[in-house]
């Protein structure tokens, strides 16, 4: 995976005005993907494109240290002129994340830990999306696939074993948590929603979505009532019409922008009479507030201003940071744990190879010799092959070894080019690998043209076998 790569903007790096001008409907994102695929030989590519990042996962062609700079130095350039930005202003908010970072990027990134809202529950639906897109334009390959495939687990793990993602952060959901808290079923329950205001709309919507059949919206502009009733099922009344709506209403909430309070303890302490004492929860989301604090005293009444809410957004806050740090941790494990066995998997298509070519170098050999060999039965051909498969086994075992155990260090995809120079594996390595050997091989001192078996070696140096490890979840 040291191949991989992550560049992209972020809200951490860019404002909005850069981030929604690099951002790729789904319309023309086959099209993006099939133009990022071409540059500076990249075998693989995903985009993945959300409100608050834009980001190119990909893995370009070639091994060593320095083999993506082409890559990223072609993909600055595409972003800069596909979306008509000036590299002056996209190249300083940029960001690159290469080989582990890059890996424990896209887990953090599916898992919600590097979110504006951490635990962000809709952010795994994006990842899987891009992924699912990047698949059906034919642009993922076994490397992106298996880390697409893992990041999702990964993801899954943290939201099973953490509580990242429970409780509300924001001020609107907070209503829905605590009015849960007071009722247990809202289904039954009936919500007032006093005044029209962005805010009490959506701690609305979210307690309509939370179960809550029964909404009514009283408003000064009864045409805004109306529309709103609609979109919740609900029924709109006029304003001077919610002091008689709370006799009968469970959750009231009050986002007016009246210059001062427009419900009152006396008027509530008659209400409450008339209601003999069921519980009402009252949400005062108006600054300046829309409830005397004094309501807050009564009887079987629940009231909850903006600071109470912000509050308890401010606590779920502070526990979803303290269950990042454990979510962190596993990500860091499953990343760890991931390299390791992609590093044992870029070694399996060399040893493959390595085990066939000997194979098919013995075969034909002992073929030649049968040949020569008059009079040899059967069980005599069974030993000549059973002492050639021993000595060729005794001959690789040594390396095979040393290849599986060198895989898994940091020079481990060097360590692999030279055992497939050396062995002269050439012509079981993808095209574009033997072209980046040439490339970097120019010049230098010829192998012997000599080979056992008539076999003679190419041209071309192999860069790694990366490429070819299987695919799966990993």
């Amino acid at each position: 995976m040291n191949n991989v790569i992550v560049m992209g903007v972020s809200y951490k790096t860019a404002p909005v005005e850069v981030r929604e001008r690099l951002a790729v409907s789904q319309r023309s994102l086959a099209d993006a993907l099939e133009g990022l695929r071409g540059l500076s030989g990249s075998d693989e590519v995903a985009f993945l494109s959300t409100c608050n990042r834009v980001e190119v996962v990909a893995r370009p062609g070639g091994s060593g240290e320095r083999s993506a700079d082409p890559f990223i130095a072609d993909v600055r350039e595409f972003l800069s002129r596909h979306h008509g930005i000036p590299r002056e202003v996209l190249d300083p908010v940029l960001y690159v994340h290469a080989g582990r970072d890059a890996v424990r990027h896209l887990f953090r990134v599916a898992s919600s830990l590097d979110s504006m809202v951490l635990g962000e529950p809709q952010v795994l639906g994006q990842f899987k999306s891009a992924f699912e897109a990047a698949m059906e334009a034919g642009t993922t390959g076994p490397v992106l696939n298996r880390l697409f495939q893992k990041a999702i687990q990964v993801a899954k793990r943290v939201r099973t074993e953490t509580r990242i993602a429970e409780n509300a952060v924001s001020v609107s959901y907070a209503a829905v948590e605590l009015a849960k808290q007071i009722f247990d079923d809202l289904g039954q329950k009936e919500v007032l929603l006093i005044g029209a205001g962005e805010m009490g709309e959506l701690a609305a919507r979210h307690l309509v979505a939370a179960g809550a059949k029964k909404v009514l919206v009283a408003s000064r502009t009864i045409e805004r009532a109306a529309g709103l009733a609609d979109e919740l099922g609900g029924r709109a009344i006029s304003f001077e019409e919610f002091p008689g709506a709370l006799r009968e209403a469970d959750i009231a909430i009050s986002c007016t922008d009246a210059p001062r309070t427009i419900i009152h303890a006396e008027t509530v302490q008659r209400i409450m009479r008339e209601r003999k004492g069921r519980p009402i929860f009252f949400i005062d989301i108006a600054v300046p507030r829309d409830i005397d604090a004094d309501v807050g005293d009564l009887e079987n009444v629940y009231l909850y201003n903006i600071d109470d809410l912000q509050a308890v957004v401010d606590q779920n806050l502070d526990n979803r940071r303290m269950e990042a740090e454990r979510a962190e941790a596993i990500v860091a494990q499953e990343a760890d744990a991931f390299l390791d066995r992609s590093r044992g998997l870029s070694a399996v298509p060399t040893v493959t190879a390595l085990s066939e070519k000997a194979e098919a170098v013995r075969r034909a050999e002992l073929e030649k010799t049968f040949a020569r060999l008059n009079g040899i039965d059967e069980k005599g051909r069974q030993a000549i092959d059973a002492l050639t498969q021993a000595i060729v086994r005794k001959i690789l075992h040594p390396a095979i070894v040393a290849i599986k155990a060198e895989a898994g260090v940091s020079e481990g995809e060097a360590f692999i080019a030279a055992a497939r120079r050396l062995f002269n594996l050439d012509e079981n390595f993808p095209p574009h690998h033997r072209k980046a050997g040439k490339e970097r091989d120019a010049g230098g001192p010829p192998f012997d043209k000599g080979g056992s078996g008539g076999d003679s070696p190419g041209e071309g140096s192999p860069t790694g076998p990366q490429s070819s490890a299987p695919g799966g979840a990993g």
